[in-house]
């Protein structure tokens, strides 16, 4: 365990930006995962315009996103046992085709004239009961792919793969749907999970680190919750990244609402906004890929301006001030992710990685189908600028609170001090403000 001082030693973040691709096992899952979220981004876009299509519903299409982040919030937990007990490569084995059998179904069917509403309802909880186990696996099994002196730099960059997906995957998912149909574009995302499982096929299991593995025993759940409660340096990572994620990543929601109601400028203007975030997520991700330490102050910093952003965002003058901000906010959300994921890994024993990893994941996508209705009914009632301002201040306050709560548990105290060429705030252990009074 790392302690309190709010830096994850062990990961020395040696060889700059891409060093993790330097280790063969992680290249291979890294080219694999590119192109199975590449697949993802298509299919989340063409399933909403399916659903839409089918009942002219927005409701519909809020009904399968919340059967996808469901099962996340109600057995998260429950994955992370799952992978602390078996072989996370073998587990992703299975995850991984279980999407892809998932993209094919709807493919069938679609290509068939088959489809119904229910028929996407259904393979949106099998992808969300899936993603349970596969979530925490891949999240815990990077650090056997790259060791514990790169796992920084490898979420960082699983990130930055994420957010590239991101830029390419609605494009060619628009392309694909109105040249040839959805059916097409479901079987590109459902053919595009052999790439992974080719990459978990062709790794040499011998240059793995693998970590031990929990044999099957009662009380397993109970220990990772009181393995995380113990350690604060867990805990409150945790708590604030549960706090962004469901006040603070309403993203959908609120640009929409600004495309829509404020900048009258409809889906193509939508479609630039989540470009802009889509930036600067991935510049955010390569650039904590690249920071050679993963410490505490960062996440907090990150997560107080992130906030503040949001609010000052809300009441943007004009559109090309708010297109402008969106960059920055989309780096700042994205350095929380990364910081708050990095940390906690490095500061979990190996052994409990996968429980306290779904617990990270529950938190922080679980919280969706909660934040998601509620911003959506504040938009409604008062407006998007309050709506964005309003989940902006949540994030700020809670990364306030979380500082001061590690601080306490590290044993220091805030000492401010207003003389020219001196730091004016800083954090110092107690023994030596009380030495200084």
């Amino acid at each position: 365990m790392s302690d309190t001082s709010g830096t994850a030693g062990a990961d020395s973040g040696r060889g700059g930006t891409f060093s993790s691709l330097a280790i063969r096992n992680y290249r291979l899952f890294a080219m694999g995962a590119v192109v199975a979220n590449v697949g993802v981004w298509m299919a989340r876009i063409t399933q909403d315009w399916l659903v839409l299509s089918l009942t002219g519903s927005s409701t519909a299409v809020g009904i399968t996103t919340a059967m996808q982040f469901l099962p996340m919030l109600l057995f998260g937990l429950y994955g992370g046992v799952i992978a602390d007990r078996f072989p996370k490569r073998t587990l992703l084995f299975l995850t991984q085709g279980a999407m892809g059998i998932g993209g094919l179904f709807l493919a069938a069917l679609t290509l068939s004239g088959h489809v119904q509403v229910w028929h996407v309802y259904m393979t949106a909880l099998f992808t969300g009961l899936v993603t349970v186990v596969d979530n925490p696996t891949r999240q815990s099994f990077v650090s056997e792919m790259v060791g514990p002196g790169q796992v920084r730099n490898a979420v960082g960059l699983n990130s930055a793969n994420f957010q590239s997906a991101r830029l390419v995957g609605p494009a060619v998912a628009g392309v694909v749907t109105a040249a040839f149909g959805p059916g097409w574009a479901f079987l590109a995302n459902g053919l595009m999970f052999l790439a992974p499982l080719l990459g978990l096929a062709l790794m040499r299991t011998s240059e793995l680190h693998p970590t031990p593995r929990r044999q099957r025993g009662k009380g397993e759940l109970r220990e990772g919750l009181r393995y995380v409660s113990r350690n604060p340096e867990l805990i409150w990572p945790i708590v604030l990244i549960g706090f962004v994620g469901t006040f603070g990543f309403n993203f959908p929601i609120w640009l929409s609402a600004y495309a829509h109601d404020v900048y009258d400028g409809g889906s193509g203007m939508y479609g630039l906004f989540n470009t802009l975030m889509a930036f600067g997520s991935l510049v955010g991700a390569l650039l904590a890929a690249r920071r050679a330490s993963t410490r505490l102050r960062m996440l907090v910093a990150a997560a107080v301006l992130f906030g503040a952003l949001q609010i000052v965002t809300a009441f943007a003058p004009s559109l090309w001030t708010f297109l402008l901000l969106l960059v920055p906010i989309s780096m700042l959300g994205l350095t929380v992710n990364v910081t708050a994921n990095s940390f906690v890994q490095l500061a979990t024993d190996p052994e409990m990685r996968g429980r306290v990893m779904s617990l990270y994941m529950m938190v922080f996508v679980g919280g969706t189908p909660l934040g998601g209705p509620l911003f959506g009914w504040l938009t409604d009632a008062y407006g998007v600028r309050f709506s964005f301002a309003v989940g902006g201040l949540v994030c700020a306050v809670s990364a306030l609170f979380v500082g001061l709560m590690l601080a306490r548990a590290a044993g220091l105290r805030v000492q401010v001090d207003l003389r020219r060429g001196h730091q004016h705030v800083r954090f110092v252990p107690r023994r030596e403000l009380a030495t200084a009074a």
